[in-house]
Formats: C-alpha cells, sequence, structure tokens
C-alpha cells in the first residue's frame, strides 16, 4: 500500500486502549505463549493510515485494525498494547525479535517472505470514483472506456489507466482520456467540478472518502489489480500464526469482522476467511 508516514519513535498505547480489556467471556481460541505469560496482545501498528488506523478528536487510536486487534484481545483474554511504529521498521523489528505481531496492511512477495509470514484479513485494488449522478453510465466490461479519468502522477492508478487505454482500442472502444493531477484532493475537486467522470485510487482509500465524504463520490463495483493483505508475524513462529488465524475466524463466524468493516465503508474488500501465508504458493486469488 502507499503511505506518506511520518517517523516516529515507538510507543506504547496501553494506556490509551484501556477500554480494550476482555471480559471473562473470552472465546476459546489458542493463546501464544507471549500472551499467556503477559496477559496482554502487543501489536506494532503505524496509527496513521485511515481508515484502518488513525488518532480520533479525542487523540485515542482507533479504525479497523485497532477495532479488529481489540476484538482479538478480548478473545485471548488480554489487554491490548498497541506499539507506534514507522512502517520501514516493522519487518526488521519481527525478524529482530522486538514484537511478535505487526498489524498493517502488508502485500506478500517473495523479499517479505525470507523475514516474516504473513496471516491475510483483507484484500485491496484500484478502483474508480464517480459522482453518483454519473454512476450509471459506467457499464460493460470495460466500464472506464471512452470516459475523463483523473490520476494521481507516477501512481500505480496512473501506469493502470495506460493499460486500460491499451484494452479499450484493442477491442474497438473509445480510448481513456486520462487526466494526470499532483495530489489526490485535486482530482476529487475535479470530478465535482466535472472536468473528469472519475478518478482511479486506492479502492479502501475511496471507499473511505465515499463514507465521510457522505457520498459526494461513489465508488464503482469494478475492482483492479485485486491482492490480498495481511497482518506480519516473525518467520515460523507458529503459536502466533495460530493464534491470530483461529481467533480471526472467530470474529469472520460471528459477524464481527464484517461488521468493522462496514462501519468505514470496506465491505467491499472483506474474504471469505483468513489464512497463513508463508511462501507465494499459499496466497489465493479472491
Amino acid at each position: 500500500m502507499n503511505r506518506h508516514l511520518k517517523q516516529l519513535a515507538g510507543v506504547g498505547f496501553a494506556a490509551l486502549l484501556g477500554g480494550w480489556s476482555v471480559s471473562a467471556m473470552a472465546a476459546d481460541v489458542s493463546k501464544s505463549p507471549e500472551v499467556e505469560e503477559t496477559g496482554k496482545l502487543t501489536v506494532a501498528n503505524t496509527i496513521d493510515f485511515a481508515p484502518f488506523e488513525y488518532l480520533d478528536a479525542d487523540g485515542k487510536p482507533t479504525g479497523i485494525i485497532i477495532e479488529l486487534a481489540g476484538e482479538v484481545a478480548k478473545l485471548v483474554d488480554a489487554e491490548l498494547d498497541v506499539q507506534r511504529t514507522p512502517f520501514p521498521s516493522m519487518i526488521p523489528g519481527l525478524a529482530a525479535g522486538r514484537f511478535k505481531i505487526a498489524w498493517e496492511t502488508f502485500s506478500a512477495n517473495p523479499d517479505r517472505l525470507k523475514q516474516v509470514d504473513f496471516v491475510m484479513f483483507i484484500k485491496a485494488g484500484i478502483a474508480a470514483s464517480t459522482s453518483p449522478e454519473k454512476k450509471d453510465e459506467f457499464t460493460g466490461e470495460l466500464p472506464l472506456c471512452g470516459k475523463r479519468v483523473g490520476v494521481s502522477a507516477g501512481s500505480a492508478s496512473d501506469f493502470l489507466v495506460d493499460k486500460l487505454t491499451a484494452e479499450c482500442t484493442e477491442k474497438g472502444l473509445e480510448p481513456i482520456d486520462k487526466s494526470v493531477f499532483n495530489s489526490s484532493t485535486d482530482i476529487i475537486q475535479a470530478v465535482l467540478a466535472d472536468r473528469v467522470d472519475a478518478r482511479m485510487d486506492d479502492a479502501t482509500a475511496s471507499s473511505y472518502f465515499e463514507v465521510t465524504s457522505k457520498g459526494q463520490l461513489v465508488v464503482l463495483p469494478t475492482l483492479y489489480d485485486v491482492a490480498p493483505l495481511g497482518l506480519a508475524i516473525a518467520k515460523d513462529d507458529k503459536p502466533t500464526a495460530d493464534m491470530m488465524v483461529s481467533a480471526l475466524s472467530a470474529l469472520f463466524e460471528n459477524g464481527t469482522y464484517k461488521s468493522i468493516l462496514e462501519k468505514y465503508g470496506m465491505g467491499a474488500y472483506a474474504i471469505k476467511e483468513p489464512y497463513f501465508v508463508g511462501d507465494m504458493e499459499a496466497l489465493r486469488a479472491e
């Protein structure tokens, strides 16, 4: 995922998260030795990538990942302790044993899998957004053909639109009229002012804007370059992997997972079940 990260020193947020302390009604989910010994579920997280993690108006961590982590803590009868950690430090931190779980939206690749394993819990991709009035104009197998589409310069969306344009022309359809902007905000304003018909951006960010803007733009249903995303754990740490897969499985089964995603407008990015990835062959097409 693309993100702009602040270089922040790691600092514990257990005090802010006291509300996540669990009841005696914890479900029957396996615990790692560390959780059993400390009574804490410690998670490294940037707290800097809405809607997955951010500080609310009261300065407390919230978001999809924070809420899911809180529910996992309840299931393992532990206190959630979020350690604020810069994203580039997470995989090295896991490899060095500084923490057991780095919960972000990691994509799996061969280089990362040399150092860590993953538990996949969501999917994402690239999506187009348009005004509610124009939504029904986007139809067919290639709905963007012949449309004016705004992208951020040099982004994955920029290159994707070039690829889609080639597909349009190969099928005898009108090419996409691409406009390049310096920021997502500029693209949003261009759509609202009818200078372009749609914007292409990260699907999760687009869905979050749909919710926070109260529907000024709506996300079209087609997802491009879809890939599973997961939390990271140290290589070959089976007890932690088993704990996270079993806990997340319980949240998938009881509806908590889907409810949290839908709260943030992310229901379209749910996967069927959480699963462990120790090598590239384990990745599933969702």
